[in-house]
């Protein structure tokens, strides 16, 4: 199996770099080969523009795009990893959302109505938050994301979302408390791969 992992975090030192260790080594002791993409390592340009999208309507793809379709298309498990910032994610993965899983590539109309071309794939993403998990539990705030982010982009380009994990608090909390998160993501990722198999 190849995992395509997404990152996206601006510190490089921090707890979201820890569950990036955490996920690789889980995946590696599988015997399943990653790529990593670090965003902000890249310098990744989150902005599509007028000339992007002319582009792509023609056919001839930009070459940071297609660079990153290319990478999508060849993995069969992808993983997000991302602070929740304003109840979403930073925008330089939106971006990255809004220049790579492009119409007629990510989804599109074949004569059916639109459909996701993406299908096969699984997803799982993880997530780490500011405030209690109470908090977003009882706002409706964890439905609201899963339901923008899970369902509106990434199953409605055919990814089958697993799971999607929130790490509450990571700024406030104990350090034994991020042990238990990061102890915690070995059953979650094997958790997921049982459900692969089904």
């Amino acid at each position: 199996m190849h995992h395509l992992i997404i990152y996206s975090n601006h510190q490089r030192n921090s707890f979201l770099k820890l569950i990036l260790e955490e996920v690789v080594r889980q995946y590696q002791n599988r015997g399943d080969s990653v790529t990593i993409r670090d965003l902000y390592q890249m310098k990744f340009n989150p902005v599509l523009t007028n000339d992007d999208l002319s582009a792509i309507h023609s056919g001839i793809i930009p070459k940071d795009i297609l660079t990153e379709q290319q990478l999508v298309m060849a993995a069969d498990f992808i993983t997000m990893i991302y602070p929740v910032w304003w109840t979403g994610m930073p925008a330089i993965l939106k971006g990255y959302i809004d220049r790579i899983f492009s119409y007629g590539f990510a989804y599109g109309d074949r004569g059916n109505g639109v459909e996701g071309f993406l299908k096969g794939k699984k997803a799982i993403i993880f997530s780490t938050t500011g405030q209690p998990h109470e908090e977003y539990q009882a706002n409706g705030m964890y439905n609201a994301m899963n339901m923008t982010t899970d369902k509106g982009i990434f199953e409605f380009c055919g990814i089958d979302v697993l799971d999607h994990i929130y790490f509450p608090e990571v700024p406030h909390v104990s350090k034994q408390i991020l042990i238990k998160y990061l102890n915690s993501i070995e059953k979650i990722l094997s958790t997921s791969f049982i459900e692969t198999l089904r």
